[in-house]
């Protein structure tokens, strides 16, 4: 069976499709079939593949909305084991248009169905925010991995991000973990970097992950050509910190004790995330990024 990993923050630009991308191109390198579902309507997911969005006929909206068989709208990529659920435009409309209806939080879950078999791992994109079609993405993963830009006012959104995953985990998928909480934009020549980071760990202890994702400017040029770092320049600090992190994950996978279940015996709570998330270092030196 598959599993299914959804890539959430409702804070935009932490660096949620630059992992989809890397994350699900690094596993399919290690010999994973890897499917990534995008379902943000920007379908950067989508474009950062190579996948041209304006000529797609079928995409996740006419698969969640039930106008297209999940397979329909699958496309293959240059990359070996890597499959694309692709995003469109249209997706815009789907939470106008899926109120009222009948699973309207269940239809990911239920489209993904179909490649639980065939595929090793699932990575979501979601949009950056917490709407219908985060809701669905939630419902449908096994886990959640949270990509955390290291600044403070990043951290300033875990709370309310927790408190949903709480009432997901309550009302419509009791069987939802924490994958992890990554670092992303790290640069080890900013002191402020090192705080944040240090700050995250002592509120999420084991929940964060050992890699970080530096600060890379091979990261942003790779998805303007269509392709996952390591393709683009396989040499580069980002596309390793990728790898590096899909080879965390894999054995973290592998370990009976699901990170998760570790984070529910620590007892952390919304009220410590939000406390935590208010403290600010007293001084910290901020190097210009070259």
């Amino acid at each position: 069976m598959s599993r299914t990993i959804a890539i959430a923050n409702q804070k935009g630009g932490v660096g949620k499709t630059t992992t989809a991308i890397n994350l699900s191109a690094s596993l399919a390198v290690l010999g994973k079939r890897v499917l990534l579902v995008d379902m943000d309507p920007q379908a950067n997911a989508t474009s950062g593949l190579g996948i041209e969005k304006e000529r797609l006929s079928v995409s996740v909206y006419d698969v969640i909305l039930e106008l297209a068989h999940p397979e329909q709208a699958v496309v293959s990529t240059s990359i070996p084991r890597l499959d694309v659920l692709p995003s469109s435009r249209d997706l815009v409309g789907a939470e106008v248009e899926l109120i009222g209806a009948d699973r309207r939080a269940s239809r990911l879950r239920i489209a993904l169905q179909p490649f639980s078999r065939s595929h090793d791992y699932i990575i979501i994109d979601c949009p950056p925010s917490l709407n219908l079609l985060t809701l669905n993405a939630l419902t449908a993963a096994d886990s959640v991995l949270i990509p955390l830009q290291c600044e403070y006012f990043a951290m300033e959104g875990l709370s309310e991000l927790v408190r949903t995953l709480q009432l997901v985990k309550r009302r419509l998928n009791p069987g939802l973990q924490r994958e992890g909480i990554v670092l992303t934009m790290f640069d080890r020549r900013n002191r402020l970097s090192h705080q944040v980071g240090a700050e995250t760990r002592r509120l999420f202890g084991n929940l964060v992950l050992k890699t970080q994702i530096p600060r890379n400017v091979r990261l942003s040029e790779a998805t303007s050509f269509g392709k996952p770092a390591f393709h683009y320049c396989v040499r580069s600090a980002g596309a390793q910190a990728y790898v590096s992190l899909a080879h965390e994950l894999l054995s973290r996978n592998a370990n009976k004790e699901a990170p998760g279940e570790k984070i529910a015996a620590g007892g952390l709570t919304t009220a410590a995330v939000a406390r935590g998330s208010t403290r600010h270092p007293d001084r910290y030196e901020q190097k210009p990024v070259e």
